[in-house]
C-alpha cells in the first residue's frame, strides 16, 4: 500500500551514507515498491547502488522519455536508450514499471513510441508499460489499452483523477500509483508558498476547510490518499529515516473514519468540481 518516492534520495546534497540508510530502511520496514525517475538527480544511481542485492524484495518503477545524451527527447531512441542506461544504473535485469513521464497528450498517443514500450516489453527489459501525469493525457491512456498501470496525483486537493480516471482504470485491472499523498504538505505554511509547489495546494485547502479532527494533516492526508478507491500504491517521498517509519505506522492504521471521509467529499462536492489535476 505505502511506497516510497525516491525523488529526495537523488539530491546531491544527501550524503551517500543516509541515502543507503534510507533504501535500506524502507524494504526492512516492508515497502514493496521504489519509485524514481531519470530526472531524479542521482536516485537511479543509488537504487542501484544500495539495492542491486535486495533486487528480488521490491517492485522497481522509473520514468523516462527524455534526458539521453545523443538523441532527441520523446523518440525512440530516448525510449530504448533510457530503458538501457536505466538497467544498467540500477544494476538490474528488468524494470518492473517503466512510465513515460508527463508528456503531452499528442506526444502520448504517439504510434512510434508506444511501438518501442512494446518491444522493450516483449525482450523482457520492462514488464509493465505505464505512464505518469495528469488530466486528458492520463484518461487517454488509462483507456487506450496500452498501458498495465499509470500514476497520478491523489491527495485531499487533487482529486481530478481519483473521480474522472481511477473508477475506469480499476475496472480495466490497470495498476495505480497515487503520488503527492500529502499534498506536499500544504499546511505547513502559514502564509501562501508563493513560487513553491505547495502554492496551489495551499489555495486549494483555504477554500476547503477541512477539519483533520484529532489527527494530525500528515496522518489524515495519507491515509486519505493510500485507501483511495482505485490506488494500488501511495508513494510518499522523504530524505529521513524518522518521516519514513511515520509513514508506514501511520498507514498500519488503515482508512480514515467515515465521518472524516463524508466531510472530504462533501467539501470536494462543493468547491473541487471545476478543479483540475494539478501537473
Amino acid at each position: 500500500m505505502l511506497g516510497l518516492g525516491a525523488g529526495q534520495v537523488g539530491a546531491e546534497a544527501l550524503p551517500e551514507a543516509e541515502a543507503e540508510r534510507l533504501l535500506h530502511r524502507a524494504l526492512d520496514l516492508g515497502i514493496t515498491l521504489i519509485d524514481t525517475a531519470r530526472g531524479y538527480g542521482l536516485s537511479e544511481e543509488r537504487v542501484g547502488r544500495y539495492l542491486a542485492s535486495r533486487r528480488d524484495e521490491f517492485v522497481l518503477s522509473t520514468k523516462g522519455g527524455y534526458g539521453v545524451e545523443g538523441v532527441g527527447d520523446w523518440t525512440p531512441g530516448s525510449i530504448r536508450l533510457g530503458i538501457e542506461r536505466a538497467l544498467r544504473v540500477m544494476r538490474t535485469d528488468r524494470i518492473d514499471i517503466f512510465h513515460l513521464h508527463s508528456c503531452p497528450p499528442d506526444t502520448l498517443r504517439r504510434d512510434d513510441l508506444l511501438a518501442e514500450l512494446d518491444r522493450a516489453r516483449d525482450a523482457g527489459l520492462i514488464r509493465v508499460a505505464a505512464y505518469s501525469g495528469e488530466n486528458e493525457a492520463l484518461a487517454w491512456a488509462a483507456e487506450s489499452g496500452r498501458f498495465g498501470s499509470i500514476q497520478t496525483s491523489v491527495n485531499l486537493t487533487d482529486q481530478w483523477s481519483l473521480h474522472h480516471v481511477l473508477p475506469g482504470a480499476a475496472a480495466r485491472g490497470l495498476g495505480v500509483i497515487a503520488k503527492r499523498p500529502i499534498a506536499n504538505a500544504a499546511w505547513q505554511f502559514s502564509k501562501r508558498p508563493v513560487g513553491q509547489y505547495a502554492e496551489v495546494y495551499w489555495e486549494r485547502l483555504q477554500t476547503l476547510r477541512l477539519d483533520p479532527g484529532d489527527l494530525d494533516w500528515n496522518e489524515f492526508a495519507l491515509r486519505f490518499s493510500a485507501f483511495a478507491p482505485g490506488v494500488s500504491s501511495a508513494i510518499v517521498g522523504t530524505a529521513r529515516v524518522e518521516n519514513l517509519e511515520r509513514n508506514v505506522a501511520v498507514v498500519e492504521k488503515g482508512p480514515l473514519p467515515a465521518e472524516l471521509l463524508r466531510q472530504i467529499e462533501a467539501a470536494w462536492a462543493e468547491h473541487g468540481q471545476g478543479w483540475g489535476g494539478e501537473v
